[in-house]
């Protein structure tokens, strides 16, 4: 017992332990907090991000912040309502600048998206916010949720696991011990998880490849440099890249004002342990190609070249996810986007389990379904990183020559072919499935092909709903109920006056919303039955309206083995 604590204060209960107070851990804890199931959440670091870290929020996370209610205030954040979201490529930035490809800015995308149809048909478009806003915003609304505690400074000494979780956590501003005692733990405690070692689950896939760039050792700055736009002759971009034989970099627009994020890859011979403020601060004005002023903020080094996915998600009542579960070189920012989804897949599951409407065995299907999309996109981000990294340039690139500027003209066909195959990615962003899933019920009909720039939405089973834009102006997707929706194409349950019974007796929230038959051919199906997590678990036609309650059942593991995994 701690000297001085109450035994109240030092033994605390949840229903789930949550490690890691990154995006992966508080979107978790809006979503299991938002159905009313307790969560504590702890994290070794003082608070949320202080660098920038992922910059690019996708469309899918931001229909997600949407379907929580706070997608505004996330594209509130970061840059300015009007600066554009230009992704460009340069010799050095006060140099030549070799392509360009242009994006809208946080208002256009705004006004943009409801006359955006096909590969783009969405709730939302993505935006360009660093992680360490989108981070401050998942933790206000996590504080304000009865039931949630968020516990930053603390970190797990060690768990053991028996009927339940019983983990000790040490308070680092005066080394008291907790004791938690929980239903279930979910490691999101990064790459270096000790939660992952503990259940003696490893990486596998693919780690140190080296490319000239976006492969090996790469420093971090995080910077002020209120002279920049001013000190550099072209429009503001949001990603400016620095394309040379000498000092390759990437660099991040944080606020739109004076704050930067750069990142460069480390010759061979520098050495990243003896690596300087001055040194950091000679790195970004090598990359300008003039001495521009800057304030370094912080600085570490870290490795690109990874496309690591954890052999396993699940041991018992012990879940991975976030870059516990998957490590990416950052091309495409997918790293952090997988992660959130990783949350919302768990967080509707772990909340059917506590609340005893569905079994244990509910929980097998995180692994079955998030492991596959994990090395989907890990593969994608790993080709992105190949395009750009691989891609060398020619040694009189910056030179005033003809042949200099036939350089600079091929590496710019090139470079913009790579800009719009890395940052065009409705496929990607939209297009994981969950084909195969116990929990899906498939209707034999086949998905589209997987393609990183194109997406073609379709209802069939296992994949994210398609979306349209009603002709009041309302999104489709904020029809939805949070939890469970039933759409029909016409008044198809209108004979069916057993459904309200059926759902009761199920214990399962589902909301019946009625469309009009003209939407029907985007479903292609008289009914759709929409997951929590805007996944389409079935369809089917009029005459199969008397299946909703198997449907149901299935779709909530009711005929799958009750707790094989807990007993393991």
């Amino acid at each position: 017992m701690l000297v001085g604590r109450s035994i109240l204060e030092t033994c605390l209960t949840a229903s789930v332990l949550i490690v890691g107070g990154g995006p992966c851990g508080l979107m978790l804890a809006n979503e299991l907090g938002r159905r009313g199931v307790s969560a504590i959440l702890v994290d070794e670091k003082p608070g949320t991000a202080f660098n920038p870290q992922a910059n690019a929020t996708q469309a899918r996370s931001m229909e997600h912040y949407r379907r929580l209610g706070f997608a505004d205030e996330i594209r509130r954040e970061g840059l300015p309502a009007d600066y554009p979201t230009d992704v460009a490529y340069f010799t050095r930035y006060a140099g030549y600048e070799l392509a360009r490809f242009q994006l809208p800015s946080s208002s256009r995308a705004s006004e943009l998206v409801k006359g955006m149809s096909g590969s783009w048909s969405a709730a939302e478009l993505p935006h360009r916010v660093s992680q360490k806003y989108v981070e401050a915003v998942l933790r206000r609304h996590a504080e304000r949720i009865p039931g949630v505690k968020l516990n930053y400074g603390h970190r797990l000494i060690g768990y053991v696991e028996s009927d339940g979780i019983v983990a000790d956590v040490e308070c680092l501003d005066d080394g008291g011990r907790l004791q938690v005692r929980a239903d279930f733990l979910v490691g999101a405690d990064g790459p270096r998880s000790m939660v992952r070692q503990s259940l003696g689950i490893v990486y596998g896939g693919e780690t140190g490849m080296q490319r000239d760039f976006m492969g090996g050792r790469m420093l971090a700055v995080y910077l002020r440099s209120p002279g920049f736009y001013a000190s550099i002759p072209h429009a503001k971009a949001w990603m400016y890249n620095c394309f040379n034989g000498d000092r390759r970099a990437f660099m991040a627009s944080v606020n739109g004002r004076d704050e930067f994020a750069f990142h460069t890859q480390l010759r061979p011979g520098e050495d990243e342990s003896a690596i300087t403020i001055n040194e950091a601060k000679a790195a970004f004005q090598r990359a300008c190609g003039t001495p521009i002023d800057c304030e370094v903020l912080s600085f570490l080094t870290w490795t690109a070249g990874h496309a690591l996915v954890a052999n396993g998600m699940q041991r018992g009542r012990v879940f991975l996810g976030g870059d516990a579960a998957h490590l990416f070189t950052p091309t495409g920012g997918l790293g952090y986007n997988t992660a959130i989804e990783d949350a919302v897949n768990l967080g509707w599951k772990l909340a059917s389990v506590v609340k005893g409407v569905s079994p244990a065995g509910l929980l097998d299907s995180y692994e079955i379904e998030r492991r596959p999309v994990a090395l989907r996109n890990t593969d994608y981000a790993r080709r992105f990183a190949d395009s750009l990294g691989l891609f060398a340039p020619a040694p009189d690139i910056e030179d005033a020559t003809d042949a200099g500027g036939e350089a600079r003209r091929t590496a710019g066909v090139y470079l913009e072919q790579h800009a719009r195959a890395e940052f065009n990615i409705p496929g990607v962003t939209f297009g994981g499935r969950y084909d195969g899933s116990p929990i899906i019920v498939s209707d034999g009909s086949q998905p589209p092909p997987d393609a990183a720039n194109v997406y073609v939405p379709s209802a069939c089973p296992g994949g994210r709903a398609p979306h349209a834009w009603l002709d009041d102006g309302v999104s489709l997707y904020d029809l939805f109920g949070f939890e469970w929706t039933l759409l029909q194409f016409g008044e198809v349950m209108s004979a069916h006056a057993s459904f309200a019974e059926t759902v009761r007796a199920i214990g399962v929230e589902v909301k019946l919303v009625t469309l009009p038959k003209s939407l029907r051919d985007l479903y292609e199906a008289d009914l759709a039955l929409i997951r929590p997590d805007q996944i389409v678990a079935w369809r089917g036609s009029a005459s199969q309206a008397g299946m909703i309650g198997h449907v149901l059942a299935r779709a909530l593991a009711h005929n799958a083995s009750d707790g094989a995994r807990l007993a393991s």
